[in-house]
This record gives C-alpha cells, structure tokens and sequence, in this order.
C-alpha cells in the first residue's frame, strides 16, 4: 500500500493558523485534498503522532481529526496497520451534497436519481486506461462501441433474450433514446398510448411530434391486461410506451402473464410497443422472476430501452437501445439531426461497470432497502393519513394525498426547503392532484429532514423564506 509521511502532507494541506477549531479545519483540508485527487484513495495516512510533531500541534487535534475523518468515511483504520484515505459510502455518508448549503439549498427530492456506487471510481481509473487505444480514430461511432454494445447483448442474453451486439444502439441517456425512437416511428397525429402515471419526458416527447396521447390508467398494483389491451385496440395506437418493471413513478412490476397478454395484442393491432426497463435492475425485495418483454416478441414489435443511470449514476449519461439490426441502423442515421455519437469515455466506463453489476446490485439493495424502509417508516409516524403502497423495487413511492392538492403542496414546500414533484408532471393535464411522488433515492437521514419540512409545508403553507419561482425543475 503507498504511504504518505507526514511531511508530504503537511506540503500539500493548507490551513488557516487562526482557524478554530483547528482539528476541523484539519479534517476538512484532507478531505478536500482527498476530493480533488491530490491525495489518493487507499493511501496510508502518516501517524498521529509524526503528523502532530511536523504540523506543531496536539497529538489530541490530529486525533480528533482523524476521528473527525474516520466519523464521515474519508479514513479507515485497523489496529496494528494504520489509517488509510477512503471514500464514504454516498448513499449512508451524512457528509453528502443533498443537504448541502450551497446554491438555494433546497432538498431535491424532485429527482429519483442515486448518488454514484463505490464501484464508479476505479471504473472511471480502469476506462482511461481503455482509453488511448480509441485515440487513433475520430471517436465517431453513431451506433456504440462495439465492447459497450458486446456487454449489453451478453446481459440480455443472460436475462434469457438471445441479443447480438448489431441489435443495441447506445444513445447519450435513455431520454435520448426515447427521443430517438418515437422521433423515427412518430408523426403529427398518430395515437401514441401512455401509462397513467408515467415518466414526463416521454409525454414531453410525444407531444413535440405532435402525437395525439391515449392515457391509460395503472394503480400500485399494476396494469390491468384488458384495459391496456382495449386502448390498443380501440385507439388504434401506433406505439405504446410501458414500463413494465417497477414503473415510475408507482414501482408496480408487471407479471410475466400480462407481459405476453399486452405483447400478444401489440401483435393483433399492429402497434409498436417501447418498453424502459430503466429501472429493471433494482429489485429490493424477492420478486417473482420476470422475462423482459421482448422475451414474448415473435415479429420484431417491441423495442427495449435502457439506462446506466439508475443502476450505476445518472451523470454517466449512457443509454441504449435494443431492437432489430436493421431498425438500430435506422436510428443510427436518424440520429445525426440530434448528436453524431455518445462520449467514448463514458461508454468504456459503463462496459467496466458491467463487470461489477452484481457488487452494484447488491450495494443498491442494501441502500434502498434502508432508505426505503426510513421513508415508509417516517410517512406513516408524521403524516399517517397519507396512504401508498411499498415498492418492492425501484426508487419511488407513489403517495395519494388526503387534503390540499399536490401542487400547492409543492409550491409551498419550497419556501420551506425542498422541492417536490407533484402528480401532475406523471399526467396530463388536470390530472393526478391528489398523488405526490417521493424517491427514495436519497440517504435515511435526508429522508427524514425533508419529511420534517412536508409537514410544516403542509401544515403553516409557505411560511418559510421566499425561494426563487423556478425552484420546481422537473429533473425526474
């Protein structure tokens, strides 16, 4: 393990003489020194002892510094081998940008986005490694590298769904890919079914082309075959869009039996079925075992999109889709009115994510799971006559209010610290006031702050300091 003495650091920390207290502004220099990378994770931090003789202070301030870092996850310990940097947990750490003070200081709880894994980092060290040999071209590949491309088949073909490499298409994010495809299939007029919840930037898409939109309505317990069905059939629905696997925003997670039942009568009434499995990854609880809908596919109807941005980070903006080879062409060439290819190495990062899926997995459940648990927990204590059903996946609850509507709810949440997303960004208009959706995306201990400030919001209205207007940004 490399080592730093205690000469190198007290180089390289930078401190204020007059701070107070000194053991803090100790802690805070090696953590900033430890973000911005001129100190390296996994190094040795020197001892107590030698640092406290070299910077002239107290062994009990450097103590207490380290402690300090301990406390927040920049330092780990073991008896007999010495302290050593690390980076926090980014899900458990209390030291995290949601509460940060910075800009309006808002709680964002508008955004179902988790912070990035433990497994980004040295992803990231691995695709700059990756990266030179990529070096010699012009970095131009309007369907994906091939080695990004090669990982995503080999996941769908161990989902059970036989996929080649020439049927994914890798877009900047999955918002771009459903741009893509219903600005290749979509036209002024055509009926473009929706669920009901659904995700907005899909509706905001439809109705850029122009669409006319047929909603459907899902409960938290999911769809209802024959409804979806008969919409298909009586609208005459030139594409569907469906999230099938833990639906934003109401986390229902539909059976493989309605999964053939919709891909059946997508067949019968000869509608194009765009299913986001955005979320498929993030089962938190056993669930039954589901197929993706392609799975029941017999005539190249239903085209998959995906996203690194749940699962791994939303600021790795990749995307894919997975279609035929001919129609992945298509989008390829349509693509160029939009952008000429996604970043090379953002692409090498998430194929390096991919050999950590189930280290992934298993850190997203455990920190979900918690934060989830403290959502539920703290609903049903301060605000009980708010009802909704647990997820057992995904990153939302869909929560029916029992008073004022979710709007105002929302604009009055802002003058007391945190932004919301109400129900009718998951609709059309005049529709859902009465839901709000929650993430829970965020650590228990944000949960619980911003649960303190619904409640006032609900309780007093927008009795706190004047936030800007433009404070509700659908980021979603």
């Amino acid at each position: 393990m490399r080592y730093l003495s205690a000469t190198q650091v007290a180089r390289l920390i930078k401190i204020d003489p007059a701070a107070r207290p000194y053991y803090r502004a100790l802690a805070d220099g090696v953590r900033a020194l430890i973000m911005d990378g001129q100190i390296p994770v996994r190094v040795r931090m020197p001892a107590e002892r030698h640092l406290a003789e070299t910077l002239k202070v107290s062994r009990t301030t450097v103590t207490s510094a380290y402690d300090l870092l301990r406390e927040r996850g920049y330092l780990e310990s073991r008896q007999g081998s010495g302290s050593w940097t690390a980076l926090p947990d980014p899900a458990t750490t209390a030291d995290n940008p949601w509460l940060s003070t910075d800009g309006d200081g808002l709680v964002q709880l508008q955004c179902a986005a988790p912070p990035a894994p433990s497994a980004l980092r040295q992803a990231m060290l691995e695709a700059v490694d990756d990266l030179p040999r990529y070096g010699m071209g012009n970095g131009y590949d309007p369907i994906g590298l091939p080695v990004l491309r090669e990982r995503i088949a080999a996941h769908y073909t161990a989902r059970g769904l036989a996929t080649r490499p020439e049927q994914i298409l890798v877009t900047t994010g999955s918002q771009h890919a459903i741009q893509l495809v219903l600005g290749l299939l979509v036209g002024a007029g055509d009926p473009v079914l929706v669920e009901s919840p659904t995700y907005p930037h899909a509706i905001d898409v439809a109705r850029q082309r122009g669409a006319r939109i047929v909603p459907v309505g899902i409960s938290h317990e999911g769809w209802q075959a024959d409804l979806l069905t008969g919409a298909m059939r009586q609208s005459g629905a030139r594409l569907a869009y469906l999230m099938p696997d833990f639906q934003n925003p109401t986390g229902a997670l539909m059976d493989d039996a309605t999964r053939a039942a919709v891909v059946g009568a997508a067949r019968r009434t000869d509608t194009m079925l765009v299913v986001d499995e955005t979320w498929s990854e993030l089962a938190l609880d056993e669930v039954p075992r589901t197929s993706p809908a392609a799975a029941f596919d017999t005539d190249s109807r239903v085209i998959s999109i995906g996203s690194a941005s749940k699962l791994w980070w939303g600021g790795l903006r990749i995307g894919w889709v997975r279609t035929t080879a001919a129609l992945a062409r298509r989008l390829a060439m349509f693509r160029s009115a939009v952008d000429i290819a996604s970043p090379v190495l953002e692409q090498l990062v998430v194929a390096r994510l991919f050999d950590r899926l189930e280290e992934t997995r298993a850190e997203r459940r455990r920190t979900l799971r918690a934060s989830r648990d403290a959502l539920v927990s703290g609903l049903r204590e301060h605000l009980p006559e708010w009802t909704f059903t647990v997820p057992r996946g995904g990153g939302t609850l869909w929560v029916r209010l029992n008073g004022p509507g979710a709007t105002p709810l929302a604009e009055a949440a802002v003058h007391h610290g945190v932004r919301l997303a109400p129900g009718p960004w998951f609709g059309l208009e005049g529709t859902l006031e009465s839901y709000l959706r929650l993430p829970y995306t965020q650590p228990p201990q944000v949960l619980t702050e911003a649960l303190t400030r619904i409640r006032a919001a609900r309780d007093h209205g927008p009795t706190g300091p004047h936030r800007p207007s433009d404070a509700l940004i659908a980021m979603v």
